[in-house]
């Protein structure tokens, strides 16, 4: 088992790599709305996962998950060759790539963080008006009568 250090610098190492090499090296179409956002290798530093996100074109457009997968799997190898050389490690780790979804995730909390405080804001409104049911002190009792059963 490695450091732990040493295999997050590795990850690092690899994220930018990979970053770099999808930018400017791989000339896959598929590849051109892939981030990628963060890399971890196990222990043992043999296996390396690599996350990424993909955008549309547009703000509007779905980004083609399925083509991206594909173009990701279909450039591991080339990838895989263009880490072990600039890594300079005696054994290259194998690369496996998992759709991120940390950022569709923390976008449907931010949505029901923001409904929650609009219906907070409607039940302080309603709170304002509001006149309690019953006598407004149900549990205070009359003085004379608390004398009278002494």
């Amino acid at each position: 088992m490695a450091d732990p250090a040493r295999a997050q610098r590795m990850a690092k190492r690899i994220l930018h790599i990979v970053a770099s090499a999808i930018e400017r090296e791989i000339k896959d179409p598929r590849l051109q709305f892939v981030t990628i956002t963060d890399c971890r290798v196990t222990g043992d530093l043999h296996d390396a996962t690599v996350f990424y996100t993909v955008r549309g074109m547009n703000v509007s457009d779905e980004p083609d998950l399925e083509a991206a997968a594909e173009g990701l799997r279909r450039s591991s190898g080339q990838l895989r060759r263009i880490v072990g050389e600039q890594l300079s490690v005696r054994f290259t780790p194998t690369l496996s790539f998992e759709l991120d979804t940390v950022p569709e995730t923390s976008a449907r909390m931010e949505d029901l963080l923001t409904r929650a405080r609009q219906r907070d804001a409607e039940l302080a409104e309603l709170r304002k008006n509001a006149t309690p049911a019953g006598d407004a002190h149900p549990y205070k009792t009359d003085v004379s009568s608390e004398d009278d059963n002494r």
